[in-house]
């Protein structure tokens, strides 16, 4: 059905299957015992784009730089919504407008709270914008409501504060964002309790930490996998009722594009010339040559397990209307069956932990260290 997509450099029979390196087809690696040769020739690759979220999914923002650290890049899900009876995390799954409310970060290096997060609105919504301090000060944090049991997706329960906003608007983070999205809620930022990150199939044990990501510090993604994706999307569009997709908006997408903000990525690559490349990748470091020498001179990933899509990439970034078919249907296609934990989930993009403290840079240079098995990550 998508034979162009089929034709790729990895020589597979689907998109994102690569050829067996050693041994067994069904053979798993053992994590750091991995082959050195490569499967499949890859160009010179970079990093492309940088998203941060700073309010759980909520609006991101591309930059051209940011710093990180093992739970993840600067500022990034450190922040999320709660209900405000039920202390549960919300997300656009449930409420897919959450995807128009636009978190700017304006750091302040002078400031005693290191800056402010600018909350804003789509213009009509008749909610005012608001800001709350980066860094709260301990001050600022005692005379904030503490919460102790906020449950993330019914299994992480985390700590946080319910914020408040730097100026004295007449009505606060939470009356504003209740307005918006029509029920009590909060605005609450990460506390100081670590949250371990779930295993991963070949690294059970562990004790990585993150903030507010639905699982692990970092997600990545690459240009080529995108690329491969918009021409299936092109495909079914030339197709129609043929391709048997329900709920496929042929006008839409014979027109439209799928942009990446949709699959809320942290680090994109570009230049491999292999869609899904980054499947096969077990760890990789990224060289920045403008680094200083006070940070770190790379950024040490290991990538741990490729990401199982849900529902909330077909939330319209833009509109903030949920797609009934784009992506998720279209990814069942063809990508199915690459997650062991959970074969019916299609997958977009890989799950990483960091290693150390630094900066990472648009342009910065990617290298693979070590390559997983047949089956990737």
């Amino acid at each position: 059905m998508w034979g162009s997509l089929q034709k790729t450099a990895l020589g597979a029979t689907d998109a994102g299957a690569a050829q067996p390196v050693n041994g067994d087809e069904d053979e798993r690696l053992v994590p750091g015992t991995g082959p050195t040769e490569v499967p499949f020739e890859i160009g010179e690759v970079h990093v492309t784009k940088i998203y941060v979220h700073p309010i759980k999914s909520c609006r991101g923002t591309s930059v051209k730089e940011v710093r990180y650290d093992p739970e993840g890049l600067e500022n990034d899900r450190k922040w999320c919504i709660i209900d405000a009876q039920k202390r549960t995390i919300l997300t656009a799954r449930g409420f897919a407008n959450m995807v128009l409310i636009t978190p700017q970060l304006e750091p302040d290096p002078s400031s005693a709270y290191g800056g402010q997060l600018v909350v804003s609105f789509p213009e009509g919504s008749g909610c005012e914008s608001f800001a709350v301090p980066i860094e709260p000060t301990p001050d600022m944090l005692r005379s904030w409501e503490l919460v102790e049991d906020a449950v993330m997706h019914g299994v992480y329960h985390v700590d946080g504060y319910v914020c408040q906003s730097l100026s004295a608007p007449y009505n606060t983070p939470s009356t504003v964002l209740s307005t918006f999205l029509g029920r009590d809620v909060h605005l609450m930022i990460k506390g100081p309790t670590p949250r371990t990150v779930p295993p991963a199939l070949d690294y059970p044990d562990l004790q990585d930490t993150a903030k507010l990501q639905d699982g692990y510090p970092l997600l990545v993604a690459s240009d080529e996998s995108l690329v491969a994706f918009r021409h299936v999307v092109k495909d079914v569009a030339q197709q129609g009722e043929a391709a048997g997709v329900r709920g496929f908006d042929q006008k839409r997408w014979s027109e439209g594009t799928v942009e990446m903000e949709r699959f809320r990525p942290n680090i994109v690559f570009g230049g491999a010339g292999v869609p899904f490349a980054e499947d096969y990748w077990r760890r990789i470091v990224i060289n920045s040559p403008e680094q200083t020498d006070s940070e770190q001179a790379e950024l040490k990933i290991t990538l741990i397990s490729k990401c199982a899509r849900c529902l909330l990439p077909n939330v319209d970034t833009v509109t903030g209307i949920r797609d009934a078919a784009v992506p998720y249907k279209l990814l069942m296609t063809f990508r199915t069956g690459k997650d062991p934990r959970d074969f019916s989930k299609p997958c977009f993009g890989v799950n990483g932990i960091i290693d150390g403290h630094g900066v990472v840079r648009v342009g910065d240079v990617v290298t693979v260290k070590e390559w997983a098995g047949p089956e990737g990550v």
